[in-house]
């Protein structure tokens, strides 16, 4: 696969030794903020001064007697429940008048010596000596007042919390023997007030009864009104609404009897004589004709037997026939005269009640006149009615208001715990505080870092490097690296340089790309360090290799190697001296080294002219390795010119320094000018913080170390040698 091609950048994802590695990274400012919070919270824990508390706690009830008023009858229910009166109560404890009165009541009981409470807390103000105002007063008392409710009671706490612990037991006690008088006081008062009221409603209905009392004699006077009328059970209008029904109740009857005695006078008249013989005894009894009829019945049956037994010319038959008819003319004139009488008594009938009509209509109109002459009065004698039932209403109520005055009642306020001095302080909390402190420091150092670590952009990661610039990672260098010279082969940096040439040699594409230019995107960064140990590191594994330092800017590789820079490399491209005479030897025999020489006024138009380019291709042709050393890509141009001109670059980005955009962009300079860029190199690694690096580097470790005692002693064996030794 072609290393050249940029993979896909990954999506970052924070894994739970990433943030553990973040808090050992920056564990520092952890610690530092961590210890300012604490030992500021401690400080000003110490430094605050010390408040007591104490707490009195009273009972409160609403306004009821000890046994059921005059206006409250035995099992009537009390007030129903109110669920904002303690709320309510809390108000008033509060409020001013209560503070005032116990601002009075806690001086009238101080001790004959001490001052008052104005005075006590003027003294701890600025203007010592000078007196708090009563309003001063009771908002900084309001300001220590704390109220609270006991759950599922009626009680409550009045807590004040001070510097002065008997003062604030003190000043609790007073508060709730105020509030305890000032509702008693207000209950008398309101009660009181209450009798004086309908004491003076009585006696404006007094008046109102007796102007009543003198209107109505009046009018009865001068309308004349009866007597009878004027008793209160008997008025007029009732009496005279009775005569009316008991007129209207005659008529009826007498409607209802003459309706019934003209029908039946009707009904007999149709029928013949003897029908009336048979109806008459059932409609209208009458004993005479009662008595005719059975004589008729007897003569008759008679003379049926005598007319059986001898025949119609008997004597006898003929006297029983005479005396049937003899009866029967009796009983016709009998009915005559019934029917006669029955005509009269319907006529009577009909007259009556035309007379009792009219004595019904007139009575109407007598009422009538009667009531339209009497309504006044009767309307001054029902007011006068009214005002008298409001006037025995209002004195029902005041005699009532005042028996239950003298009645014993409940206190509706009882001090249950007086306030007793605290014996520790309540504020400030020094445990909690300095608890609070660490926890508070803990938060905020690991938040601080965290933000930090956010709002750092540097290079963290292997991931980080590949992701953003899309190249490899060819080594990992660690902290605190000297020159390997100086150490020597078996020190343990030098086998992370070790891995670096190892994945240096396995990205070569040729093995005749053999010069190599080492760039980084800032000063600073360990460029110089990596390309003169990695240079020791070829040459330690018996490879000819030859350092050149390049940076004409800022040359330091001379320093390293302890020789002089009067000579090198600005004095052969100038042909001021011969290669031989430029080049110099090291303490390792494999490797030579070229420094910068004298710095000339422009470095530019030497490292891009034709003796540069001449230059590279002769140490080519001598040396199995050409090392360039150059400056910072974004510092100037001369990185980028060298970059062009040899076969690989590898770019050095030291561990959390530069943003990742700088680094982004020296890339892009390297790659815009033709530049190789086989890898990176991130150096000044802190193996023992970050877990990632260190098992990294103790893999590649145990992994070459194996793999170096295999190699052969004359050198290593790159990918491209295929047995030839480099």
């Amino acid at each position: 696969m072609d290393s050249s091609k940029t993979q896909a950048p990954q999506e970052a994802k924070l894994h739970f030794l990433d943030y553990w590695r973040i808090i050992r990274i920056r564990k520092t400012v952890i610690i530092a903020v961590f210890l300012l919070v604490v030992i500021t919270a401690t400080l000003v824990t110490l430094v605050l001064p010390q408040y007591f508390s104490s707490v009195a706690r009273i009972r409160v009830e609403r306004d009821q007697t000890d046994i059921s008023g005059v206006s409250s009858p035995a099992g009537m229910l009390g007030p129903g429940y109110d669920p904002y009166f303690i709320q309510t109560e809390f108000e008033v404890i509060k409020s001013d008048t209560i503070l005032s009165n116990a601002i009075t009541e806690y001086n009238a009981s101080r001790p004959v010596r001490e001052d008052d409470l104005q005075h006590v807390w003027g003294a701890k103000r600025i203007e010592a000596g000078k007196a708090l105002t009563t309003s001063e007063t009771i908002r900084q008392l309001n300001g220590a007042l704390r109220l609270s409710p006991v759950r599922n009671t009626s009680l409550i706490e009045i807590q004040i919390i001070l510097e002065d612990a008997n003062q604030a037991a003190r000043l609790a006690n007073s508060i709730a023997v105020a509030y305890q008088k000032h509702r008693k006081e207000q209950r008398t008062q309101r009660t009181m007030s209450g009798i004086d009221a309908l004491e003076l409603s009585w006696k404006e209905q007094v008046e109102e009864v007796e102007k009543a009392q003198k209107e109505v004699e009046k009018l009865r006077v001068e309308l004349k009104v009866p007597d009878s009328f004027v008793h209160e059970n008997a008025p007029s209008v009732m009496f005279s609404m009775e005569t009316l029904r008991s007129f209207e109740t005659e008529r009826i009857q007498a409607r209802a009897e003459y309706v019934r005695q003209a029908t039946m006078l009707k009904m007999l008249k149709e029928y013949s004589l003897d029908q009336l013989a048979q109806a008459i005894p059932t409609a209208a009894p009458d004993l005479q004709l009662s008595s005719l009829l059975e004589q008729r019945v007897i003569a008759e049956q008679k003379l049926v037997s005598l007319k059986t037994e001898f025949g119609e010319q008997y004597s006898e038959v003929q006297k029983a026939s005479g005396l049937v008819e003899d009866l029967q003319t009796k009983i016709k004139e009998r009915v005559n005269g019934i029917l006669l009488g029955l005509e009269a008594r319907v006529a009577s009938l009909g007259q009556g009640l035309t007379n009792l009509t009219q004595e019904v209509e007139s009575a109407k109109q007598n009422d009538i006149e009667l009531a339209s002459k009497t309504r006044p009065y009767f309307d001054a004698k029902r007011k006068l009615d009214e005002l008298q039932g409001f006037q025995r209403a209002i004195r029902a109520k005041m005699l009532v208001e005042k028996t239950d005055v003298t009645l014993p009642r409940n206190s509706m306020v009882e001090i249950v715990d007086l306030a007793t001095p605290g014996l520790r302080p309540v504020k400030p909390n020094r445990t909690l505080n300095i608890v609070l402190g660490i926890i508070i420091g803990l938060v905020v150092g690991v938040g601080l870092a965290f933000f930090i670590e956010y709002l750092d952009t540097s290079v963290k990661t292997i991931d980080d490097v590949e992701r953003t610039l899309g190249s490899p990672v060819l080594g990992v260098i660690p902290q605190n690296v000297g020159i390997l010279l100086d150490e020597g082969a078996e020190s343990p940096h030098a086998e992370a340089y070790r891995v670096l040439r190892t994945n240096l040699l396995f990205s070569r594409k040729d093995d005749k790309l053999n010069a190599i230019a080492v760039v980084s995107a800032g000063a600073g960064e360990g460029k110089s360090t990596t390309v003169f140990n990695l240079a020791a590191v070829f040459a330690q594994s018996g490879q000819r290799v030859i350092v050149v330092d390049s940076d004409l800017r800022r040359p330091t590789l001379h320093k390293m190697v302890r020789v002089t820079n009067n000579i090198g490399l600005t004095n052969y491209l100038l042909k001021q001296n011969t290669l031989e005479e430029v080049i110099q030897t090291t303490s390792l025999p494999t490797l030579d080294f070229m420094a910068s020489g004298k710095l000339p006024s422009s470095s530019l138009g030497i490292l891009s002219s034709a003796q540069m380019k001449d230059l590279i291709t002769e140490l080519k042709q001598h040396y199995d390795y050409v090392f360039f050393d150059s400056p910072p890509v974004m510092g100037v141009s001369d990185a980028s010119i060298l970059a062009s001109e040899v076969d690989m670059t590898i770019q050095v980005i030291q561990y959390r320094r530069y943003p990742q955009p700088m680094n982004i962009r020296a890339k892009q300079l390297i790659e815009k000018v033709g530049g190789n860029l086989v890898g990176i190199v991130l150096n000044n690694i802190n193996m023992s913080q970050d877990e990632s690096y260190y098992y990294y580097s103790g893999y590649y470790h145990e992994y070459y170390s194996r793999d170096e005692e295999q190699e052969p002693g004359s050198g290593e064996r790159s990918p491209g040698e295929k047995g030839k030794s480099a």
